[in-house]
């Protein structure tokens, strides 16, 4: 696995062969896209991946490890908190979606030593398509998250 610009680590497991063109994409892409990309995806519980956003939705799928806490800051000024996991009966979930343009970030729950994960983009990621937040940016649009944005921005 090689380290994220956004914390912890990724490997890629699938890079379609095949684009959509430029033309049949909405407008905030800048070219032609994969069909799809997946990656695995680990946090410890000693790293954190900080605020950033993407163009695509991000299907985020549970596979080992404690449980996963996923933040959103959503387009229209609303958060969200996602526990990714398998204890449905504390209301985590295996599987999850972040929407395309939404802020968010993400850390292991407090007593997990790390979580390992997966993530599927469509149409699929380009780092053309990546953002890392700067926190006073993301604060002066986000005020009410001000402690969140500062612990989980790098």
């Amino acid at each position: 696995m090689e380290p994220h610009p956004e914390g912890g680590y990724f490997k890629e497991t699938y890079r379609s062969s095949e684009f959509i063109l430029k033309e049949h994409l909405p407008h905030r892409f800048g070219d032609k896209r994969r069909f799809s990309t997946a990656i695995y995806f680990l946090l410890t519980s000693e790293s954190f991946s900080a605020f950033h956003k993407i163009k695509s939705d991000e299907v985020w799928h549970f596979y080992a490890g404690g449980s996963l806490l996923i933040h959103i800051l959503h387009i229209n000024g609303s958060y969200e908190l996602i526990k990714l996991g398998n204890k449905m009966e504390a209301g985590e979930v295996f599987q999850c979606v972040v929407p395309a343009g939404s802020w968010f970030a993400s850390e292991c729950a407090e007593g997990s030593n790390f979580s390992f994960v997966g993530c599927t983009v469509s149409p699929g990621f380009d780092f053309a398509d990546f953002e890392l937040a700067i926190g006073d940016q993301l604060i002066r649009k986000y005020p009410d998250f001000t402690g969140l944005i500062r612990k989980l921005t790098r």
